[in-house]
């Protein structure tokens, strides 16, 4: 027998370290050739590493939170044969010396001790329960809901052993009465992996940038009508249409008529850098957190292909498959808030964009046109500005203009 040191390899281009996410082995555990066995988050995504070899894990580097650098020993493996000694080597510390040494054989690799059972994480009341697909999809089939399975995973994320040990335990769907028993105590949940970088991000989002909001409501009654006959006709193949390519190609052209808010600041340099293609993000939130992947050149899609777009890179980022370049390089980005409606926010900007659009539910109301009340379908609209570089007026304009052409679908393709 002997011990296999794996270090953590290159995963990617310019990355040079890694955040643990989640190990997927414990110490003792016996795996197999390009089973998963550690999830690490760089800048660019999150990517699973398989083990190298077949083993017994003897020793683990890093908690969940931790960051790693390319190249360090992270996990130690005890495998037939030698292993790979200069790696094990190379990870040990050096023994201090002895005065007239005695050679001795080198003893024997200790038995790996057995892991601790995983602490259960009470869930925080309120919040969605942490879980995988499939451990969701086994929920459902077994009739349990995941509220009230307690998770041992990082942050208290249910994973399939927890699931069927409720299940053995005779667990099965929650109670609809509320529970009238007092509550006590608190959970700690380490903030790590995206949730990190998320708040990382708007923190240096809202302090380095003064933010301004500017509100609208949009009569969106001739895109509904212009939506439904488009999709009543779409040909084999063509996605189905909802507000938002029409939301992207109205802001595309707007954008090209106000290029200050299709920009970057580049803080370090105190630029400007205007863009002419339009790249917009879409904000999308996943089990895992928020991602904003990106739909590129808008400006010369017509609304099949910024539909089908769209669709693809916002179906990859939610399955966890979205590539580097799917997640990087947006110009502008669109939040929409429009299944939860509301009538407003104030979101955040994406740094180093200067702009972002906030997309509320449309709904029927009653509105005053030509003296009337009538019922329209409107849409309110929360945009938020970087006003170092964006002045009120242009900021207003560029969702005026935007509004106009909404209100006349026709003239977005024109």
């Amino acid at each position: 027998m002997g011990i296999y040191a794996f270090k953590l390899p290159d995963i990617g281009e310019g990355v040079v370290e890694g955040e643990v996410v989640e190990w997927m082995v414990a110490v003792g555990d016996t795996v197999t050739e390009d089973q998963p066995i550690l999830s690490v988050m760089t800048d660019k995504a999150t990517v699973e590493i398989p083990s190298p070899v077949n083993g017994v894990v003897v020793k683990r580097v890093g908690d969940v939170g931790d960051i790693l650098p390319v190249g360090e020993m992270c996990i130690e493996f005890e495998v037939e044969g030698e292993g790979n000694a200069s790696a094990a080597e190379a990870a040990a510390p050096a023994p201090e010396p002895e005065a007239a040494p005695a050679p001795a054989a080198a003893p024997a690799p200790a038995p790996a001790a057995a892991a601790p059972p995983a602490p259960v994480t009470p869930r925080v009341p309120g919040l969605r329960p942490l879980a995988s697909p499939a451990v969701r999809m086994s929920a459902r089939e077994a009739g349990v809901d995941l509220t009230s399975v307690a998770g041992s995973g990082p942050a208290g994320r249910i994973t399939r052993a927890d699931l069927e040990a409720h299940v053995a335990g005779g667990g099965a769907v929650a109670s609809a009465g509320p529970a009238r028993s007092r509550r006590t105590g608190t959970t700690e949940i380490k903030v790590t992996g995206l949730r990190r970088r998320i708040a990382d991000g708007m923190s240096a989002s809202y302090s380095t940038i003064p933010h301004f909001s500017y509100f609208e409501e949009v009569d969106v009654t001739e895109l509904e009508a212009l939506r439904q006959h488009l999709n009543a006709n779409r040909e084999d193949g063509q996605p189905k249409l909802t507000y938002l390519p029409f939301i992207m190609l109205g802001l595309a052209k707007a954008l090209g008529e106000h290029p200050i808010c299709n920009a970057h600041y580049e803080d370090d340099r105190l630029t400007v850098v205007r863009h002419e293609a339009v790249h917009l993000g879409i904000a999308t939130q996943t089990e895992r957190g928020l991602y904003v992947p990106v739909v590129q050149h808008v400006e010369a899609l017509d609304i099949w292909d910024a539909a089908r777009q769209m669709s693809e890179v916002v179906t990859a980022t939610r399955d966890g498959k979205a590539t580097s370049a799917q997640l990087s390089g947006s110009t502008f980005t669109i939040t929409s808030l429009g299944a939860m409606g509301g009538l407003g926010a104030t979101p955040i900007i994406n740094k180093p964009e200067v702009g972002i659009l906030g997309v509320h539910k449309a709904i029927d109301r009653a509105v005053v046109k030509n003296g009337q009340v009538v019922v329209r379908r409107m849409m309110n609209f929360s945009s938020s500005f970087d006003h170092r570089v964006v002045d009120g007026w242009d900021g207003a304009m560029l969702v005026q203009r935007l509004k106009t052409l909404l209100e006349h679908p026709a003239t977005i393709f024109m």
